[in-house]
């Protein structure tokens, strides 16, 4: 998981880019996202480091909220024009 971490936070740099994925339902999403958005922070942080648990914190566009995508059931992710596969 952390290689694929270590890949969304290099190739999208803080740009708007695309993940489906599988969520806790089983349904299959698709995000418009970013990472490294300030909007609405209070300073006060996470009671918890959602890297240890295998979550990606983004900033979901379409809802304008906060959202947690788990890596391991990452299926692609859109960054700079180029799909790329996990699963």
């Amino acid at each position: 998981m952390k290689k694929v971490e270590k890949f969304i936070r290099e190739t999208s740099n803080g740009k708007i880019f695309s993940a489906t994925f599988v969520k806790k339902n089983g349904n299959i999403r698709t995000i418009h996202c970013r990472r490294g958005v300030k909007k609405g922070l209070t300073g006060k942080g996470m009671s918890y480091d959602p890297g240890s648990r295998g979550l990606l914190v983004v900033y979901d566009l379409s809802k304008k909220n906060y959202r947690m995508i788990n890596l391991a059931k990452l299926i692609e992710a859109k960054v700079n024009g180029l799909i790329y596969k996990f699963i």
